[in-house]
Order: structure tokens, then sequence, then C-alpha cells
């Protein structure tokens, strides 16, 4: 397993699709995501509205949010 692996803290319950967009984009950590607005999430190839879901969801269970 590869170190970027090794950090990769986002959900797992994200569908194929919605993970290699992130990782497209240089996301592997909640707190990356923390730092960006879901509409710019939602302009990756592959990530919609069930993914933002599950990434806020995922969020706040460590007490963060996913700005608007």
């Amino acid at each position: 397993m590869s170190t970027d692996q090794q950090n990769d803290d986002l959900p797992t319950n994200l569908s194929a699709p919605a993970h290699r967009a992130l990782a497209d984009a240089g996301y592997s950590r909640l707190d990356q995501i923390a730092r960006t607005t879901a509409t710019d999430l939602l302009k990756l190839h592959g990530l919609g509205p069930k993914a933002i879901r599950q990434l806020r969801e995922a969020l706040a269970e460590r007490g963060q949010t996913l700005p608007d």
C-alpha cells in the first residue's frame, strides 16, 4: 500500500468514479475537502449529489462542514 493510500481518509462508501475524481483533483483527505465548496466539487466529473452527501456526513462525524 502506498503512503498516499495510507493517508487517504475519504469515505469508503464513495463510488469508484467519485473517488477517482477526487484523487485526480488532488483530494485524498477530508481536511482538504473541508476547505473547498460543494459547488467546486460538483464540477468534478464523476462526483454528484450522492457523493457530496456522503462527504458531508463524513465531515459531520468529525465536527467539520463542507462550505456551500
